[in-house]
């Protein structure tokens, strides 16, 4: 069952203390990109299913991926991506958004999407796992 696009927005929103949602629907679609080039398969799916259409659809059509980011690259091509970010906006933008992502995939399909990312995105999502 997938979280109407309003209710998502407003988690943003909130979770990024955004002054309006265009702010976090701007943070969602960049983040949601960057993330959907980076997993595959019945994961991805799954997670789109989750998600209000307009994400789900950036999510399952992502520009691909030449190799893994990490974190940090993670983070740095959030920043890239976003006019006028930091690398230190673009780590709330990321949390605001991720955050919300993993509330609404529940705890099962996160650790099955954190499978896919390399180590270290457990808290970019907000979900530490025990090394």
């Amino acid at each position: 069952m997938s979280i109407r696009r309003e209710a998502f927005l407003t988690h943003v929103q909130e979770r990024g203390e955004y002054t309006t949602q265009e702010e976090a629907d701007r943070a969602a679609r960049v983040v949601l990109a960057l993330l959907g080039a980076h997993l595959v398969g019945n994961v991805r799916a799954e997670l789109a299913a989750r998600l209000p259409e307009t994400y789900a659809l950036i999510l399952l059509n992502p520009l691909q991926a030449a190799e893994p980011l990490s974190p940090e690259r993670f983070v740095r091509a959030t920043a890239a991506w976003i006019e006028g970010a930091t690398e230190k906006t673009a780590l709330w933008d990321i949390g605001a958004v991720l955050s919300t992502v993993a509330a609404t995939a529940g705890d099962v399909l996160v650790r099955e999407v954190l499978l896919q990312l390399p180590p270290g995105h457990d808290l970019l999502f907000g979900h530490p796992q025990p090394t």
